[in-house]
């Protein structure tokens, strides 16, 4: 299976994130547990302070943003990796001029009703 992210189609999340679902085991007919998004934050934007049930990674593709999680919060480029353990608050803002793009693994696989935002 080859899936081009053109031709996923894009969501806002419940933090307000534009996704692009590009594997999901509910969707597809697929042997994993995971979920693959590709999401993209606009420069001077955040998403919302969220937290999930499941355990996340972010991948950053492209801009410069910082990550928080919890009362941390550290600067992020292209080729940072984020763990983002369950029930911990977190939010993402772009601090660049670019768009901030980045993949997010969620294992178990990502359902809106595993997403709290307060």
């Amino acid at each position: 299976m080859i899936r081009h992210l053109d031709d996923c189609d894009a969501f806002v999340a419940g933090d307000e994130t534009v996704l692009r679902e590009v594997l999901h085991p509910d969707k597809e007919d697929l042997a994993i547990r995971y979920s693959l998004a590709h999401a993209r934050v606009r420069p001077g934007e955040a998403s919302l302070p969220h937290r999930l049930t499941t355990a996340e990674v972010y991948y950053i593709l492209s801009g410069d943003g910082t990550m928080h999680l919890g009362d941390e919060a550290a600067s992020v480029r292209p080729g940072d990796t984020v763990y983002i353990p369950p029930h911990v608050m977190q939010w993402i803002e772009n601090t660049g001029v670019d768009d901030l793009a980045f993949l997010c693994i969620v294992d178990p696989a990502w359902r809106p009703e595993d997403e709290i935002v307060p």
